[in-house]
């Protein structure tokens, strides 16, 4: 970057999407600089487990690994799961997967959403610890080793989307130039607003409501799911020995099941599932979050790209969403790399557009699948039950 501003990437939203492709184009020389609205808050190891946790697949783990924080995750709290079982409440049907078929040491893990945020934030700070607090302002004092320099607490008010180059101007009038722009903030993406780019999809009608359970029975390092007419209900495997659940409810019986005392609760846990590893024995609080499908229309336009939640939303019955933004990123970091080492424009249509090519089908693919899946398996009649098993 020189002392007018100007960059290769600008990256906006530090979430575990945006954060990793901004530590990706670091790592290879890229100038990057790094807009963030509210700096995360840290991850504690002598907090109890967040209720948001994601089931990370292989892939997602081996690019975590090469950006160089997979050991420090896994050194603080991440669960393995080496088997998976889902079975229908309506049918006999069941399946079982097991790493070891696959000659693997496990087929994914649970980690906290805040756990993987926070080893990609540490990663991008500037060194050493006492420099960090110099971040603020919008005016980044000082820059990360891996060449990125951090705008926090900062929001984007203007996007000027030319054909040489984007600037994008901060709240403060701060001016930043580069060749492309990723937008990586999440579903509200305000980037995608601006651009005024489509995000469509339904509403599911339902929420997840999640809370950490402990139960009578080890859970096997096994993540469990059972097919219900309300919507899938899973046991997720932790570190410390209890399980992650995810329920997947209408809305009305969510706001119930929200509603209950712990004892209760338990109780209707344990009974939605048929009581698998035993009697419910402990829960955290519960909370819930709204299910919605979207895909953004186009995931480019002009020199800004969007990835992650920012260009999609799915299902979480299949445990997905994060999993295919780290594929966003791998993607587009190849994509990025490749434009380089030609000496081509890294922000050009061409390049970009391979990337949405690639990107939006398979996540069009995913969503389009997963929301069937959830129609399928909600159906309440034995015919369907029938088949499905």
């Amino acid at each position: 970057m020189n002392r007018r501003g100007e960059f290769d990437a600008i990256v906006v939203g530090a979430g575990a999407v945006g954060g990793a492709i901004a530590l990706a184009l670091a790592r290879d020389g890229f100038d990057v600089a790094l807009i963030e609205a509210h700096e995360p808050k840290p991850w504690r190891a002598e907090d109890d487990v967040d209720l948001r946790v994601v089931a990370l697949a292989p892939d997602a783990r081996n690019l975590l690994d090469n950006l160089g924080v997979w050991p420090s995750i896994l050194a603080a709290r991440a669960g393995p799961y080496r088997r998976m079982h889902v079975w229908d409440a309506l049918a006999p049907g069941a399946l079982t997967f097991d790493a070891a078929d696959r000659g693997e040491a496990a087929l994914g893990w649970i980690v906290e959403n805040k756990l993987i945020q926070h080893a990609l934030w540490q990663a991008l700070l500037p060194l050493p610890a006492g420099e960090r607090a110099g971040v603020r302002g919008g005016q980044a004092s000082t820059i990360s080793p891996n060449a990125v320099r951090m705008f926090c607490p900062a929001e984007i008010g203007e996007i000027e989307n030319g054909t040489d180059a984007v600037v994008a101007t901060l709240a403060d009038g701060t001016r930043l130039r580069a060749k492309l722009l990723i937008a990586a903030e999440g579903a509200q993406s305000p980037v995608r607003m601006k651009l005024g780019i489509a995000f469509e999809g339904r509403d599911y009608g339902q929420r997840a409501v999640v809370a950490h359970v402990a139960t009578e029975r080890p859970h096997e390092n096994t993540a469990w799911q059972r097919f219900q007419p309300g919507g899938p209900l899973a046991f997720l495997p932790l570190a410390d020995g209890r399980c992650s659940v995810v329920w997947s409810l209408p809305d009305a019986e969510a706001a119930r099941i929200l509603a209950l005392d712990d004892d209760a609760f338990r109780s209707e846990l344990g009974c939605a599932f048929d009581f698998r590893l035993g009697a419910i024995t402990a829960t955290t609080a519960r909370a819930a979050f709204p299910l919605r499908m979207r895909l953004a229309e186009n995931f480019v336009s002009g020199r800004c790209v969007l990835a992650g939640d920012a260009a999609h939303l799915v299902h979480p019955l299949a445990g997905q969403g994060m999993n295919l933004g780290f594929r966003d990123v791998a993607c587009l970091h190849y994509a990025l790399r490749l434009a380089r080492a030609s000496n081509g424009d890294i922000g050009a249509g061409h390049v970009l557009r391979r990337y949405e090519r690639e990107r939006r089908s398979e996540n069009a693919l995913a969503a389009t699948g997963l929301d069937m899946l959830g129609r399928v398996f909600g159906a309440n009649n034995a015919p369907v039950a029938t088949l499905r098993g």
